[in-house]
């Protein structure tokens, strides 16, 4: 039996560069989560509060979506069988994205494997390399990837700066080619909204398409959870939506609304979608459920936003930096704590867990060097004693360790 194997010299620049994230201290190991994703959950063999997911709404478990779950895999068997090109598109997958466009307000609507994909696979497909892009600066790796696959130009204009995105444009009016704005509604490492009606604004004026990733949006912000877009009442202005069924929705893919025109034209030309097996059907009918209780339940994004402010008004006033100074300033449930440097953030996160929080570092490449932070995202279903419990554990922590001022 072999017990270990011999690292072939070919491989060894990756052991090189693990070690280099060792001294940096930045390195980490996969927690193991072992049971539900919830407020209050077990990794690693120890019952932890959970400030780490993305359950926004508590949707991962809930029993309406676990009983269409098992009434799909009855029905429908547990695979589709085939991409959904060929013979792996099944009624409830249509059913789905029925249901996304009727939620969102648009004409048509399609499902991806993930979020990723249907940022990488809609901007790759959409646009060429007589085309350009302009990106805001902090916007998702996945829109960096798919504008590079795209091979058109790219143009990074400041974080939120309207007036810089537009000083880009000017720059590049006369150039043939279609222009993209592409923002985040949400950005997922400092918890801002995107300037989403200004940069509307913009495509209005100088003729651009304009994409909206509203991942961290959708359930959250907006009439039920509708995302930016609505939030910013520009349904009509925004050219292609997109969004994931795997943060508030509970469950996993990414989905891409617009016009009929774009839907049919991503069908032929979206390669994650050409060239993926197409959902398990309990995904399809777990999402359909998640997008019920949006309409149904209103009040779990009320419990959502209550929870936000609360768990945000005391850290800042413990003295925490959660925004605003050296980064933007939150404005939704991902709320960070800025530390800085790498090494001190990881050590400030396994501090917390071991004290009884979970609680997630985040360091560069993820965020530029010297600002690296905890990265909490609070949840509807946390209860205030579960928040305060972790706003203590935070506070201790961080002065033991020196990273919060004693008083």
């Amino acid at each position: 039996m072999t017990t270990g194997a011999r690292v072939r010299p070919q491989l060894a620049y990756l052991t090189e560069q693990l070690n280099e994230l060792k001294q940096r201290g930045t390195y980490f190991k996969l927690r193991v989560l072992e049971d539900e994703q919830g407020p209050l959950c077990t990794y690693d063999g120890k019952r932890v509060i959970n400030l780490a997911s993305n359950n926004y709404l508590g949707l991962c478990d809930h029993p309406k979506l676990r009983e269409a779950a098992i009434e799909a895999i009855r029905k429908y068997g547990v695979g589709s069988g085939a991409v959904r090109t060929i013979a792996g598109t099944m009624r409830i997958h249509m059913e789905l994205e029925e249901k996304i466009a009727a939620f969102k307000g648009v004409e048509a609507c399609v499902v991806f494997q993930s979020g990723f994909t249907a940022n990488a696979g809609t901007v790759s497909s959409i646009l060429g390399k007589e085309d350009f892009i302009l990106s805001d600066e902090l916007n998702h790796a996945s829109i960096i990837d798919g504008a590079r696959l795209s091979r058109a130009k790219i143009k990074v204009f400041r974080h939120k700066d309207v007036a810089h995105c537009e000083e880009l444009l000017r720059e590049i009016e006369k150039e043939p080619g279609r222009k993209l704005i592409i923002t985040d509604g949400v950005f997922s490492m400092d918890g801002d909204i995107g300037p989403v009606d200004k940069l509307c604004d913009l495509a209005d004026r100088y003729g651009a398409l304009m994409m909206v990733d509203d991942a961290h949006a959708s359930g959250v912000l907006g009439r039920n959870g509708r995302g930016s877009v609505d939030h910013f009442h520009c349904t009509d202005r925004v050219d292609v939506q997109v969004g994931t069924l795997s943060k508030a929705i509970g469950a996993l893919g990414g989905y891409v609304c617009g016009s009929r025109d774009l839907i049919d034209y991503l069908y032929h030309r979206a390669r994650p979608f050409l060239f993926s097996t197409s959902h398990p059907p309990s995904v399809a009918a777990t999402c359909i459920a998640a997008f019920d209780l949006l309409e149904r339940e209103p009040e779990r994004i009320e419990r959502l936003w209550s929870n936000t402010r609360y768990f945000k008004e005391q850290l800042a006033a413990t003295g925490f930096d959660i925004g605003g100074r050296t980064t933007p300033a939150s404005e939704t449930p991902i709320t960070p704590i800025l530390v800085g440097e790498g090494r001190a953030t990881m050590e400030f996160s396994r501090a917390l867990f071991e004290a009884g929080l979970m609680a997630t570092g985040i360091a560069f490449p993820t965020v530029p060097e010297g600002k690296a932070r905890i990265r909490t995202i609070m949840t509807s279903e946390h209860t205030r004693e579960q928040i305060d419990q972790a706003l203590e554990i935070l506070t201790t922590v961080a002065r033991k360790i020196n990273l919060l001022a004693n008083s």
